[in-house]
């Protein structure tokens, strides 16, 4: 009985191990934002209230669409093999005559990992998945080109098939009580 006990602590320790290793993520998201396609305007505004310098939300070479898009909840996880799974909820206009609609888009991911230029992107399937009317998204695909073997700085936008962002992921880093 003795020998079974250990046998069975033996097992334990050297599965723990292996199980811990299984995570082989290279990066995840846990929330988004959704985007707001102007970062600043500069100068006196004029007359009718528009300003002639505005700066448009561009992220590491990504241009943002023409209307604000909001998004609900967004969880990500990126694998060190290019495999990514996204589960985004209620990605709609923000503003416009097609507010709360899904503005018939599909998306797209990107991971960028560098801080400056030159940015890769790495893609999922550039065709997308149809947003659902509610604005809920499924992604399940490979990264093109895959993604390199650490990600310092990650960023994970939602893109549509023009290419421009609509959410960005926030890295989970972990910390969760």
């Amino acid at each position: 009985m003795l020998k079974n006990v250990w046998v069975f602590v033996l097992c334990l320790g050297i599965a723990y191990p292996l199980a811990a290793l299984a995570d082989d993520s290279l990066v995840k998201f846990k929330g988004g934002i959704g985007v707001v396609p102007v970062s600043s305007a500069a100068g006196a505004a004029n007359a009718d209230g528009t300003s002639p310098n505005v700066n448009r939300n561009v992220v590491r070479g990504v241009n943002p669409p023409g209307q604000i898009w909001v998004i609900a909840g967004l969880r990500a996880d990126i694998k060190a093999d290019g495999r990514v799974k996204v589960r985004g909820k209620g990605l709609l206009l923000g503003g416009g005559n097609g507010i709360g609609s899904n503005g018939g888009q599909s998306v797209h991911a990107t991971l960028i990992c560098e801080a400056t230029a030159p940015f890769t992107l790495h893609d999922t399937n550039p065709a997308g998945v149809a947003l659902e009317a509610n604005g809920d998204f499924r992604i399940d695909d490979i990264l093109s080109p895959g993604p390199p073997y650490t990600c310092v700085s990650p960023v994970l936008l939602i893109r549509n098939t023009a290419g421009v962002w609509f959410a960005a992921g926030i890295p989970d880093l972990g910390n969760d009580d």
